[in-house]
């Protein structure tokens, strides 16, 4: 196994306050994976923090577009100027976030250097952009859309690399059986995975097959990102959509295992977790426990 570094990438930026005169919580994400010794039991190397701007959307309003756009840009820019060393060191960073919106730094790092897949384990497709809503704000659930181009310039074309991602290489897994973005993405042909079809076909043989599809010689290598909601809120409440109908905890650990043990991985990013609706910790506890089993040697 390569050398895994831990990188702390705590911003909220993305996500929508959850009450009147507060920020989402996932920025505290980091710090209690670390409170698990996530580091320790991954026999990890320590890869600090990048420290995100203030969340601040100031005066912004619904029709303004993503707000905290500016502050998203340059923490994208500064994050992938972090992943993109270590993934050139040959390093398998695991960036513990944060909202889904830090998925774009590392989308940015791997266009930079090559062309690259990514496979998402996500309980939603964050493909929300202007020619699907009319409810276009929170990056944290736009992330898809923008890393394959779609949306505003200033956050989908940083560096002149419109598209991050390319349709063609993204993979996805785990959203609802009831996601409204399944007919686009098929029209697009972004294949996409629900947790029905992952109960038929079988976790493992099917991240197995995926990974064949994400191992030719066309691509670079591939990257995994992996959202908290995927998992079924009567054993993940502690995120911002605790929406049902998702993975059980030997669900998600049969489809990451293949992932992440894949030569052609080139790193892991974990978000949404939000602690602030975990008092007992339990949620938290689970989450790190995954990580660590999905790396585990069998």
């Amino acid at each position: 196994m390569r050398t895994i570094v831990v990188l702390d990438a705590p911003s909220n930026l993305g996500l929508r306050p959850p009450a009147s005169g507060t920020v989402p919580g996932c920025y505290k994400l980091a710090g209690a994976l670390r409170e698990q010794r996530i580091v320790q039991r991954l026999g990890a190397l320590e890869g600090g923090v990048v420290v995100p701007p203030r969340y601040d959307r100031g005066d912004w309003q619904e029709g303004d577009g993503v707000f905290n756009a500016a502050a998203i840009a340059a923490y994208t820019v500064k994050l992938a100027d972090r992943i993109e060393h270590h993934v050139r060191a040959g390093d398998l960073p695991v960036v513990l976030g944060g909202d889904c919106s830090i998925q774009l730094g590392a989308s940015l790092a791997l266009r930079r250097i090559g062309r690259y897949g990514l496979a998402a384990v996500d309980g939603s497709a964050d493909f929300r952009h202007p020619g699907n809503s009319d409810r276009i704000g929170a990056a944290g659930g736009e992330e898809l859309a923008l890393a394959t181009g779609r949306g505003q310039d200033d956050l989908t074309d940083l560096e002149g690399l419109r598209p991050y991602l390319r349709d063609e290489d993204v993979r996805l897994f785990g959203i609802r059986d009831y996601d409204t973005e399944r007919d686009e993405l098929a029209a697009l042909k972004i294949p996409t995975v629900t947790v029905g079809e992952l109960r038929e076909w079988g976790a493992d043989a099917l991240a197995r097959a995926t990974v064949q599809t994400l191992e030719q010689p066309h691509l670079d290598g591939f990257w995994v990102h992996l959202d908290a909601d995927c998992l079924d809120p009567s054993v993940m409440p502690a995120v911002d959509s605790p929406d049902p109908g998702g993975l059980l905890p030997d669900e998600l650990l049969a489809l990451l295992r293949p992932l992440v043990r894949s030569p052609h991985c080139v790193g892991l990013n974990v978000t949404i977790y939000d602690p602030d609706l975990d008092p007992d910790g339990a949620a938290g506890r689970l989450l790190a426990d995954l990580v660590v089993a999905a790396f585990a040697e069998s």
